[in-house]
């Protein structure tokens, strides 16, 4: 490929891609390096979350480089997660701001924005620390001005400053005494060099980082960082219980006081931000006085997440101690074992979630959401009772509830109970989507009596559709069938769209489902859908039914290029 001497829309636009692609394949092992401000294990999936909002904005955006670059801002500054995330936000906004404002954007102007990057990441930081993400950004934009301004190329000064920025990752431990005890690298740190990876391979073609798998810190270093105490100097944040955040609708005048009030409650606070809106994050013991904060000075707060950090890094430490690079295990003909056989290694809850899907992405997005065993099946490929028992019986829990997430599958599902002593309930989810939606239900301290009926109740409030391909010709109440054509499939109605492309069909279907009550639309993407079909996708349906938001999940799923949810 020819190497970019300017930086433009279309660059921009697809480094942060590749970084979102990138971050989602080296999370787990981020989440390895974490140990500051608490190793809770979340860095790289809390960052992979932050960029999945700032893509699916992106989606929706024209290709203007000024569009381009408010799609980045607004999308990181409203999706950010966690410390790590938020951070990341503020990078994100501060690249932009300079980013859009340029006619052409070669090395220097690129070098600029990296350097309102790093001063916007200081700034939103209340009690900035060195040995951090800030070292390794403030390090790398330092080289990338030095460079630009010794007249280097575009792929120079980046190769430039992605060097000197792996050089302060490295020395992260010298800065932090925390990371030394754990023996890591910063993990915010590990994962901005990711953006400067997907930066050089934009621009000149070298090809991305394979993830490390290695290991992390030892029981032994975790136990040493949980017990250390501040009187190194270094900031003490293990006893701060509570992640608390949320957005903010606050004059800007009044934000220095709201900053300085959560100054005397917790650490790590970081506000992003601007314009009378901003994403806020707190560590805090005091969680009513922490949401009080903004209201004593006229604020008002939305998107309230509290999140239990002590319960959080013990998860972590369990799934660490077990050896385990994700919180879902896939449990399919003999993985699955026999009735009583091995116990999931995965930490015990009051109850555990299995669920049917086929293709990677799905059972990666249902471990997100708290599934606990994902079993392979679907329309073509139905588990048989045992290997439902088995996946039953190997949860860590006396009370499972199920997700068939097919008709098909839900009579064999509704046998597991009687075959085993747990409590098992389903969910007579029929779709991905429902699946989706009962998840957001799901509460893993409940009892399955109650998470089977609140998760069918928020199962029921999704109309659901597919897409897929006729194999051979046939005749439908949408019309006539041609094998090659593409159908759309409403649950409860059969045929509902008959078309020769994908793109039509899509349309034609997503017509039948939404209507003007609806608010959301989910869009899970499988084998046979492309970029440029779902950002088509995406456009039309943002024009014609501006009252939708979309989520977009790749799901890997066979046969089916789109599963569709709306509610």
């Amino acid at each position: 490929m020819a190497v970019l001497e300017e930086f433009g829309a279309d660059a921009l636009r697809h480094t942060v891609i590749a970084f979102r692609d990138t971050m989602k394949r080296h999370a787990s092992g981020i989440n390895r390096l974490n140990v500051y401000p608490v190793p809770d294990g979340d860095t790289g999936t809390n960052m992979a979350r932050t960029l999945d909002a700032v893509v699916t904005e992106l989606e929706g955006a024209s290709a203007e480089l000024d569009t381009t670059c408010e799609a980045i801002s607004h999308g990181s500054l409203m999706g950010a997660r966690g410390n790590s995330g938020v951070i990341l936000s503020q990078i994100l906004r501060g690249l932009s701001s300079t980013l859009k404002t340029a006619k052409t954007s070669g090395a220097q102007r690129v070098a600029e924005a990296l350097k309102s990057a790093s001063s916007a990441a200081y700034e939103a930081v209340l009690k900035p620390i060195e040995g951090t993400i800030l070292t390794v950004v403030r390090e790398t934009a330092d080289a990338a001005v030095k460079a630009a301004d010794e007249g280097a190329t575009l792929a120079v000064m980046l190769r430039a400053a992605r060097a000197a920025g792996r050089k302060a990752l490295d020395n992260t431990p010298e800065l932090l005494p925390v990371l030394k005890d754990a023996g890591v690298v910063d993990a915010g740190g590990a994962g901005f060099m990711l953006f400067m990876d997907s930066a050089v391979h934009i621009v000149d073609g070298e090809p991305l980082p394979e993830p490390n798998y290695d290991d992390g810190p030892t029981a032994e270093q975790l136990e040493k960082v949980a017990l250390r105490t501040s009187t190194d100097g270094s900031v003490d944040v293990s006893e701060l219980r509570y992640e608390v955040m949320f957005l903010l609708n606050l004059e800007d005048t009044k934000l220095k006081k709201f900053k300085n009030s959560w100054g005397e409650i917790g650490d790590s606070i970081v506000v992003v931000g601007g314009d009378g809106l901003y994403n806020c994050h707190i560590h805090t013991n005091d969680i009513g006085a922490a949401v009080e904060a903004p209201l004593l000075v006229g604020g008002i707060p939305s998107k309230i997440r509290i999140t239990d950090l002590f319960e959080e890094m013990a998860e972590e430490h369990a799934q660490r101690d077990a050896g385990l690079g994700a919180p879902v295990e896939i449990l399919t003909g003999s993985k699955s074992g026999r009735s009583g056989s091995r116990q999931s290694a995965l930490p015990p809850v009051t109850c555990a979630v299995v669920a049917i899907a086929s293709g990677d992405g799905l059972a990666e997005l249902f471990g997100q959401m708290g599934v606990h065993g994902v079993v392979t099946g679907g329309q073509t490929i139905n588990p048989s009772t045992q290997e439902l028992l088995d996946a039953v019986e190997h949860m860590n829990a006396t009370q499972v509830v199920i997700l068939p997430n097919n008709k098909n599958i839900i009579p064999v599902a509704n046998k597991i109970d009687e075959l085993t002593k747990k409590d098992v309930r389903v969910v007579p989810t029929c779709s991905m989507p429902e699946a989706l939606a009962a998840l957001v239900a799901y509460d893993p301290e409940a009892s399955a009596e109650h998470n089977g009926s609140q998760m069918s109740r928020a199962a029921s409030s999704v109309s659901t559709g597919e897409i897929t391909q006729a194999v051979r010709d046939t005749n439908s109440d949408a019309g006539q069938v041609k094998a090659g054509d593409f159908i759309g499939l409403v649950r409860g109605d059969g045929v509902v769209a008959v078309a020769q492309t994908l793109d039509a069909v899509c349309r034609d279907l997503l017509a039948k489902l939404i209507t003007q009550e609806r608010e959301l639309l989910t869009i899970i993407y499988g084998d046979g859908a492309t970029s440029q079909s779902t950002e088509s996708l995406i456009a039309h349906v943002s024009e014609k039914y501006p009252q939708i938001t979309c989520e977009v999940h790749f799901g890997g799923q066979p046969l089916y290029p789109y599963l569709f949810g709306v509610e």
